[in-house]
């Protein structure tokens, strides 16, 4: 589900357990959103995003996480399996989301989106791709699934668009 004229707040995605979760939720908040696989030789980014979440989500960070089996069948689970498999090999706490479409003919509205935005133009590469959302709603940066979530590039992106510290004194 989708309502464009709000942008990224608009949409309604469904969560690994099956609950529909307004993106809206997530207002005012930076967001990392990324495609995720469990049999990919990224997969290990999981434990990268879960430490840059543990660093940053008292500041305003959420990682949304949507498996997709888009790239040669290297997310063949159930939205079950794909949570247990994160919950026991990386204890992820970030939010993980049903399983979706990130290209073609089924592409999720969400994706269809996200690459759709100007300077994000152009279908997903492969797995843990990236896209960095403000806190003020805007799309501000695409990463490919070589650019890890530490990566310095990302992270000055992401400290810039994390929310007013709000009495949190700045991260240097």
């Amino acid at each position: 589900m989708a309502d464009n004229t709000q942008g990224i707040y608009g949409f309604t995605v469904k969560t690994i357990d099956g609950k529909e979760k307004s993106l809206a939720d997530y207002q005012g908040k930076a967001l990392l959103i990324v495609n995720t696989a469990s049999k990919c030789g990224f997969t290990p980014q999981y434990k990268d995003l879960e430490d840059l979440y543990e660093k940053y989500r008292g500041r305003g960070l959420e990682i949304l996480a949507f498996p997709a089996n888009n790239f040669m069948s290297q997310e063949p689970g159930s939205d079950e399996e794909i949570k247990k498999f994160c919950d026991l090999r990386f204890k992820i706490k970030f939010p993980l989301f049903s399983k979706i479409s990130v290209k073609g003919k089924d592409i999720h509205p969400l994706y269809a989106f996200l690459t759709a935005q100007k300077g994000m133009e152009g279908g997903i590469s492969w797995n843990f791709n990236k896209f960095l959302v403000a806190s003020d709603g805007q799309v501000v940066a695409r990463y490919g699934s070589r650019v890890k979530p530490g990566d310095q590039e990302l992270v000055e992106a992401l400290e810039k668009s994390l929310p007013a510290a709000g009495g949190l004194a700045p991260v240097n």
